[in-house]
């Protein structure tokens, strides 16, 4: 039997670490509402502003005749192809969707849509990560997707708790100074 994020009553850190498996290892994509109704506000602008858009140059260039040697046909077409790779990417992310209700997740460790303030103990500065779902990624102010080696490894653990994550780029070793969630 299948359940989703928000049918898990999350009540310890057991059930967070299998929670947090279940993330990294499922075809479902978590992401709250917000996220979800981000992704598919962007759909229906690709679908309903910028495929206009290109179907019409398409229609101009096709007038214009031969098409074998028009680039303006040529080049509408290879747009059109990448914005329709672009929409089913988004509308694949959409049919995966898990949409997490956050208020059902433990408040006294990390998990998903969490505020944690970290020290990182190699360069002995503070780093501030939010774990996000899909759509809500912003790196530049460290929104991370939930999915990603650092979240999974930070996902579970309490305040005060040292961790040592493997990233792609070597060892990251971290002391959980702060975990909050914003309402």
């Amino acid at each position: 039997m299948q359940l989703t994020l928000a049918e898990h009553s999350v009540t310890n850190r057991r059930t967070t670490v299998l929670l947090a498996e279940r993330i990294v290892m499922s075809d479902r994509i978590p992401m709250t509402q917000v996220g979800y109704s981000k992704i598919l506000a962007e759909v229906e602008q690709l679908e309903n502003e910028e495929m206009p858009i290109i179907e019409k140059r398409i229609a101009a260039a096709r007038a214009e005749g031969d098409l074998s040697e028009n680039a303006e046909y040529h080049g509408a077409r290879e747009s059109q192809g990448m914005l329709q790779a672009k929409i089913n990417m988004l509308k694949g992310k959409l049919a995966m969707a898990d949409i997490v209700d956050t208020s059902k997740l433990p408040k006294d460790e990390v998990a998903f849509g969490a505020r944690v303030v970290v020290k990182d103990l190699e360069f002995d500065d503070e780093e501030t990560f939010v774990l996000v779902g899909a759509g809500e990624e912003n790196y530049d102010e460290g929104k991370i997707l939930v999915t990603s080696p650092l979240a999974q490894g930070l996902m579970g653990k309490k305040l005060g708790e040292r961790v040592k994550i493997d990233v792609p780029q070597g060892t990251m070793k971290f002391e959980i100074l702060e975990i909050a969630f914003d309402s």
